[in-house]
């Protein structure tokens, strides 16, 4: 119990101002492996990414008129919001559905969403040539209300609005605010389903935006169903990454864990893979579909037909399969090496629908290859969002059973 929560209902905001002083604080300790190699990545990042904000795109990145668009959006945007799928998935499988038994893992699950989002649109950000416009697709400046960047836009602010409501909860546990928890635990559904509308908008919408590129992506990848697949890989993208995740947190944060949600983790990992199965058979289908009737046969011969085929096969149908054996037989070795191969899978398809595929005639030595500027400052982005989510973890009830006063108000 913290601090707080015996004054719950008589705490001043100077009281709550000195609490959050004093989490301020590290706990634990400072110099671990994990510290000690992320923290200089993090603050080279960080002076890299001032830079650019001064110097511009051209002094950072090798983007260019015919690769306009890099990694920050090819990996840190369409893979980034495809990994936090896992959030509405899950949020719609608890609070719509009413299954409790993944209600242990929402929490974690919608602070990584949340996060997810608040870090990946900085990338958006910084890949804006004139960053100071960033309102612009907020109010529909330039390009004007019909564009699919505009409903984007805002459903990006929208959601990540719905999760931190969602999320908030435990923050008001945090601080021991009794009445404001049990007002916010009121908004919880309203917020989910608000967050599950937007992010099936969202999740299609961020294909959309390749839409307007026929003829520039290899007509393997190019299809007028983009913004479906897109949505259908959200989900065991998600999901694969929940398990990815999951596994590590229940080791690194194990203390917190009580013996229930240990003992039911496994039915849990289980059931995420019978649902990344059939998401992916589901996927695959469509892709076969797809692929029969645009007759594109004559291109799998091709360099580019056999990486397409690596792809579907070796990082669709292989950990379809896997995800049906491991939870066919309960083996979370096998459900895990599917998680992986999953994940590898979804960074292959935005990667070859954004960059590797997108104007794959034009020669190697031409072709966009990434910085080492921009690799170094989407690793700082990926470890800052590490050490948040860790920092909020080792204060907040996320693995940690909410406080008595909490659940008798639920």
């Amino acid at each position: 119990m913290n601090t707080l929560e015996a004054t719950a209902e008589t705490k001043t905001f100077k009281e709550v101002l000195s609490f959050i002083r004093s989490e301020l604080k590290p706990k634990g300790k400072i110099f671990t492996p994990f510290t000690v190699i992320s923290a200089p990545i993090i603050l080279l990042g960080a002076f890299l990414v001032l830079y650019r904000l001064v110097r511009g795109l051209g002094a950072v990145t090798n983007l260019s008129q015919d690769f306009p668009w890099g990694i920050w959006i090819g990996f840190d945007v369409m893979v980034g919001v495809a990994f936090a799928g896992g959030a509405y998935v899950l949020t719609f499988v608890v609070y719509v559905l009413g299954s409790q038994k993944y209600h242990s893992i929402i929490r974690a699950t919608v602070l990584n969403g949340l996060l997810a989002y608040v870090f990946y649109a900085g990338a958006i950000f910084l890949d804006l040539g004139r960053w100071w416009n960033i309102t612009n697709p907020l109010f529909g400046n330039k390009f004007g209300a019909n564009s699919v960047l505009f409903l984007i836009a805002w459903h990006f602010l929208l959601y990540m609005i719905a999760e931190f409501v969602e999320f908030s909860p435990a923050i008001a546990e945090w601080l021991g605010l009794r009445k404001v928890r049990r007002f916010l635990g009121t908004l919880t559904i309203g917020a989910v389903i608000v967050g599950i509308a937007l992010s099936t908008l969202h999740q299609s919408g961020l294909g959309a935006l390749f839409m307007m590129a026929k003829g520039k992506i290899h007509p393997l990848w190019y299809t007028e169903f983009i913004p479906v697949l897109f949505f259908l890989s959200s989900i065991f993208a998600g999901l694969s990454m929940v398990i990815f995740e999951g596994t590590i947190s229940h080791r690194v944060f194990s203390g917190q864990i009580d013996h229930q949600d240990h003992a039911s983790y496994h039915d849990i990992i289980v059931g995420l893979s019978r649902g990344c199965a059939v998401a992916m058979f589901v996927y695959f289908f469509a892709q076969l579909l797809i692929f029969i009737h645009g007759w594109h046969w004559s291109l799998l011969s091709t360099p580019m037909g056999y990486w397409y085929l690596a792809e579907m096969i070796g990082l669709v149908a292989v950990p379809c399969f896997l995800f049906l054996q491991g939870a066919r037989y309960g083996n979370l070795l096998i459900i895990r090496t599917a998680a992986i191969l999953t994940l590898i899978g979804i960074i292959v398809n935005r990667l070859n629908i954004s960059i590797i595929a997108f104007k794959w005639w034009i020669p190697l030595s031409e072709r966009y290859f990434p910085s080492w500027m921009e690799i170094v400052i989407t690793l700082a982005i990926i470890l800052t969002e590490v050490w948040v989510f860790r920092w909020i973890v080792n204060r907040m009830p996320v693995f940690r059973k909410p406080p008595a006063w909490a659940e008798e108000n639920h």
